[in-house]
């Protein structure tokens, strides 16, 4: 292989195995000696288990030179982001509190789906306190950093996951996003990041944050991302609240041109501040789905900020992951996260209720808005990678990190598909990232849009600090 096998795309590496010209094994040493080499910079990783990674690969091996390949990912190594429950390794959330033996044994569906499709687990990537922030940092793990400068934060909660994919140190990642969790790191970090539809990828046990909660791929083309969600979205009995499943090729879907796509673009909801960097790349890309065919006007969805209403849900979350802890548990959590659930706890009924009515109307508006638009395209983030161990960059009028994301939460409020693209680099060198959010259940048609522009836009750049060719 004259290319990097650092840099192969899981649909290259499937290529590359059956034709012989690479075997898992070798791809999985190589990306554990990147792992080795890198992550003492990034801290993208809790668990690395070179032993068990390595005999899955082997096996992976042996069916390959027996011609009986297992699925769609065959010998494709997968960080698994530390919120997934793996049978062979713990699950700690990045908290000291949680019992690493009542987790073993256990597979979540994304999980148990890998494992169908004949995955290699590369570990476990870290996380903030039970995914509760959009930056990676907890008292247990440390901070993760960002590849293209570890002096900035990767973003969160799947920050490790956005890391290890950025850095060549993985070329898939599982994560999971209740408000960004995996399109705000996947932005910061220069990858793509998919939020799919609520309910089309099963998760259980269910998510403290109950329907805010979505589990996902993180990768670096779309056609990977496309690749993982015809695994992911296998059904799982398990998943009470799972979509219905239905006929979905979501690799065949990507082949669609734009042309008469009605595209809304907005560059800030109507009320975000954007960095005149993302907002000029963002303008540039919108040009370019008018070239592919689409017809595109500028439109704001014509909501006001749901801020306070997803506060309430999402911080109500957090509290729920600490309802049977005790004082001594939680003097040794985050202390930040001690603050919300605090506040959270006071929170009454009607209070709760309140901000449901208010994403039920979110909900409606959005739904109507894509009655006379396919698509609504945004930046990701209207700012790029801060200060890393920070939750908000310096300065910052407010101390809590939903501030700084009001593109990302309303969509978890709606439960619509939500995709993230590299975009490129601002001045100072940080990537940027680029939203297509689609209507419920359409994520194949934000896939194709994301696939599309990719192909006349291709990022298939790493840090320096990689090393990568």
């Amino acid at each position: 292989m004259s290319e990097d096998i650092r840099a192969l795309s899981a649909r290259a590496l499937r290529q590359a195995y059956q034709s012989r010209a690479l075997s898992p094994v070798e791809v999985t040493e190589t990306l554990l000696d990147q792992i080795e080499q890198q992550d003492p910079a990034l801290n993208a990783w809790c668990l690395i288990d070179r032993d068990t990674t390595l005999t899955s690969a082997r096996e992976a091996e042996q069916r390959y030179l027996r011609d009986d390949s297992q699925g769609l990912l065959d010998g494709v190594p997968v960080a698994i982001k530390d919120v997934f429950l793996t049978p062979m390794w713990p699950t700690l959330k990045g908290s000291r509190t949680v019992d690493p033996v009542k987790t073993l044994g256990k597979r979540a569906p994304a999980v148990a789906a890998l494992e169908r499709h004949g995955y290699v687990p590369l570990g476990k990537t870290t996380t903030p306190e039970f995914g509760w922030k959009g930056v990676t940092d907890s008292p247990m793990c440390g901070a993760t950093n960002n590849p293209w400068d570890p002096a900035k934060t990767a973003g969160g909660s799947s920050g490790g996951s956005a890391a290890a994919v950025a850095a060549g140190m993985a070329p898939l990642a599982l994560g999971t996003d209740a408000g960004g969790s995996i399109r705000i790191p996947a932005a910061f970090c220069g990858i793509v990041g998919h939020k799919p539809t609520f309910g089309e990828v099963p998760h259980w046990p269910a998510s403290p944050f109950g329907t805010l909660a979505h589990a996902g791929p993180m990768t670096r083309t779309v056609e990977d991302c496309a690749l993982m969600m015809q695994v992911l979205s296998e059904a799982d009995p398990r998943d009470a609240q799972a979509a219905p499943r239905r006929p979905q090729d979501y690799l065949a879907a990507l082949d669609g041109d734009l042309k008469g796509l009605r595209i809304a673009y907005s560059r800030n909801l109507g009320y975000v501040d954007v960095a005149a960097d993302i907002e000029q790349a963002c303008d540039e890309a919108v040009e370019m789905l008018r070239d592919l065919g689409a017809e595109v006007v500028e439109a704001d969805p014509g909501f006001r900020s749901p801020l306070a209403a997803f506060g309430h849900l999402f911080y109500g979350g957090a509290a729920n992951t600490c309802r049977e802890l005790g004082a001594r548990q939680r003097s040794l959590m985050d202390p930040a996260l001690m603050e919300v659930v605090s506040k959270a706890e006071r929170l009454s009924m009607l209070d709760y209720l309140g901000a449901v009515n208010e994403r039920l109307a979110l909900s409606e508006r959005m739904a109507l808005f894509h009655e006379k638009y396919d698509l609504l395209v945004t930046p990701t983030l209207p700012i790029t990678a801060f200060d890393t161990a920070r939750e908000v960059p310096v300065d910052w009028p407010s101390t809590r990190w939903p501030t700084w994301t009001p593109f990302t939460y309303p969509f978890n409020l709606t439960g619509q598909p939500a995709l993230s693209l590299p975009l490129g680099l601002d001045r100072a060198g940080l990537p940027m990232g680029l939203q297509i959010v689609g209507r419920r259940f359409d994520d194949a048609l934000v896939l194709r849009t994301g696939h599309q522009f990719e192909q006349q836009r291709p990022w298939r750049r790493f840090p320096p600090l990689a090393g990568v060719d």
